[in-house]
């Protein structure tokens, strides 16, 4: 994506701290929240917490103050919420992207006295949470859930969080990498739930089907869940359905005798003759319920399809696939990366709109976008490890290097269930045979871990394209099924060579990536161009020149029918630092104009104004087919 060492910081993972903390008498009136959770999927009795107080603190003075007890005035806001998504450049943009600290307050009503887990989606950077002034603990990271427990009389209870976001360079060294703008604040959705004598999470989902017409079924589909006893020494016999319109398919699952604190794994399988596949332009999907009667319960909306893949290529539901589409960075003017429904509902709506059947995210995606991107269709290169700059490894130390092996576990899990994810990507623009021994380890690692708990999916690698291992892969590459490439001939690379010279690049980078990684997987995981109305017509930088690099690049990648997917960088401008001014290519073309602050190689601008070459990529996208 860039082509100079920075440093942004990135997700670190998110695990989930239990604390127990003693109540206080509530100093606020409790706050109804009202509707639905954002995300549909999760265990049951989830309450979303919307409103909130937020109070700006930029001389880290709250805690000297006690508000930590929640004696702080403020403003109103909604949460998922950024603290200041204006301004991102110039002189006030540089003071944002340093960070700085806030506070939100929030009630809620316990109807009993019991156990309560309050959930977060997401907080960045560093989260210090309490509940009725007692500390319930902290959490560092971003776009990962974290969850805190407390053990709660009935009556009105007050959350206070303290977010810092401050020094982005500090975030890099503690493992914690981003690569775009630095927004602070709760960005994800917040819920809290009483905790009943039983629990039910992390259920997976594997469907099977026949090898000679797998389009006709039957499909042996297979489900786990872990059961939790919170009561007494016990059976626990959970129950589920399938359930698509009038069709309810029930689920069988296993008596477990667990003890006290007990938890463990139970299985249920079950033949659908006539199964509704989800796959690209049918995107068919079953609600899943699962409940221990009286107790919990646990839903989701899931699709049934296999993912195999060998000789280089891939099928879903038996049909081979080859995907074109483009890379999203999870950020909307106004709200940051605090996406909206709106928000994400645009996304998938823009990237319906150039006819992709695919896209990639560096980070974890929201499950909410996850679950729109389900619904059409739409395939996803999922990012889960830890994003660098192209070339750099920051985890380097055990207690880094172990975070991010916790961090994609932690990712995967979060996400098993969305059908439009079929694959994993572990790192982000490797150069060679990965930077050190600590790169290495993390990724042979976690694709050994992933191909135990997940072998329905692909586990793939970005490779940074001007640095690609030469000769025979290293040990890093071991158990990889993906490889994916940037290839940014015509802007980083070569940007003055004719459309000839710029093809002939492509075909070689293409049979370079053959001849190294025979029989794997490849995908071309960003190609691209900065654009905007600053400079003249067919020059670099300029509308038109975007329009006919992205048409080269794709006539070449159509052409090449050993490459499984292409995806275009990027959907959509969006602000990355206050300094960024197109990285190396200005070493290439100085009189080459961009906005400060701003990423310009999206389709749509900022604001979601599409650029001429939304209607070129629309029509070459729609003329290679939906799959």
């Amino acid at each position: 994506m860039l082509r100079f060492p920075i440093r942004i910081p990135l997700v670190l993972a998110g695990v989930l701290a239990l604390a127990l903390a003693v109540p206080l008498p509530g100093q606020v009136s409790a706050q109804e929240p009202s509707g639905a959770p954002l995300i549909y999927e999760g265990p049951g009795g989830r309450v979303p917490l919307r409103d909130w107080i937020l109070d700006k603190d930029p001389h880290n003075h709250g805690l000297r103050l006690g508000f930590q007890r929640g004696g702080f005035g403020g403003s109103t806001v909604s949460v998922p919420n950024v603290v200041e998504p204006r301004p991102y450049a110039g002189a006030a943009g540089a003071v944002n992207y340093d960070g700085s600290v806030a506070w939100y307050r929030t009630t809620f009503q316990a109807e009993t006295a019991g156990i309560y887990a309050l959930s977060f989606q997401s907080a960045n950077y560093l989260a210090q949470v309490w509940l009725d002034g007692k500390p319930l603990g902290s959490h560092h990271g971003s776009y990962l859930p974290f969850e805190f427990r407390s053990n709660l009389t009935a009556g009105v209870h007050t959350v206070v969080v303290r977010v810092d976001w401050r020094n982005p360079e500090q975030q890099a060294k503690e493992g914690f990498h981003r690569t775009w703008f630095n927004w602070g604040g709760i960005d994800g959705e917040v819920t809290v739930r009483k905790i009943g004598a039983s629990e039910l999470s992390l259920p997976t989902i594997q469907t099977t089907l026949p090898q000679s017409d797998p389009a006709a079924g039957p499909a042996h589909v297979r489900l786990t869940v872990s059961v939790h006893n919170d009561g007494p020494a016990r059976t626990i016999t959970p129950t589920g359905t399938l359930t698509r319109y009038s069709e309810q398919i029930p689920l069988a699952f296993h008596a477990l005798n667990l003890a006290h604190g007990q938890t463990a794994t139970d299985t249920a399988t079950v033949v659908i003759a006539d199964p509704a596949l989800w796959g690209i332009g049918h995107p068919n999907m079953y609600t899943l319920s699962l409940e221990v009667p009286g107790e919990s319960t646990y839903a989701a909306h899931v699709g049934l399809r296999q993912l195999t893949w060998h000789g280089g290529h891939v099928y879903l539901n038996g049909v081979l696939l080859k995907l074109h589409g483009a890379s999203v960075q999870a950020d909307a003017v106004d709200h940051g990366d605090a996406l909206t429904p709106s928000d994400e509902e645009r996304i998938v709506g823009e990237l319906e709109q150039i006819h992709a059947n695919v896209v990639r995210s560096q980070h974890p995606v929201d499950p909410g976008l996850l679950e729109r991107l389900d619904r059409a269709g739409i395939l996803v290169w999922q990012g889960v490890g830890p994003v660098e700059g192209a070339g750099n490894w920051y985890s380097t130390t055990p207690r880094l290097l172990a975070e991010a092996e916790a961090q994609a576990r932690l990712a995967v899990r979060s996400a098993i269930l969305h059908p439009s994810i079929f694959a994993w990507n572990l790192s982000d623009e490797i150069a060679e045979n990965g930077r050190d021994r600590a790169e290495v380890d993390y990724v042979q690692n976690t694709a050994h871990w992933l191909h135990g708990y997940d072998p329905t999916r692909l586990v793939g690698v970005d490779i940074w394209g001007d640095h690609p291992p030469k000769g025979t892969p290293g040990p890093l590459y071991n158990g990889i099924d993906a490889i994916a490439e940037t290839d940014y001939s015509g802007w980083y690379d070569s940007p003055e060579d004719s459309p000839s010279q710029l093809a002939a690049l492509m075909r070689s980078r293409l049979a370079a990536m053959q001849n190294t990684f025979p029989g794997r997987v490849l995908v071309i995981s960003e190609f691209g161009a900065e654009s905007n109305d600053l400079n003249p017509g067919g020059a670099p930088g300029s509308y038109s020149y975007q329009s006919r690099l992205l048409a080269e690049h794709i006539a070449v990648y159509a052409a090449d029918h050993s490459l499984t997917a292409m995806m275009i960088w990027l959907l959509r401008d969006y602000p990355l630092n206050p300094t960024f001014q197109g990285g190396s290519i200005k070493k290439k073309i100085p009189h080459l104009k961009l906005i400060e602050a701003l990423s310009q190689k999206g389709l749509f601008n900022y604001g979601g104004l599409a650029k001429p070459a939304v209607a070129e990529v629309a029509k070459l996208y729609s003329a290679l087919g939906p799959d």
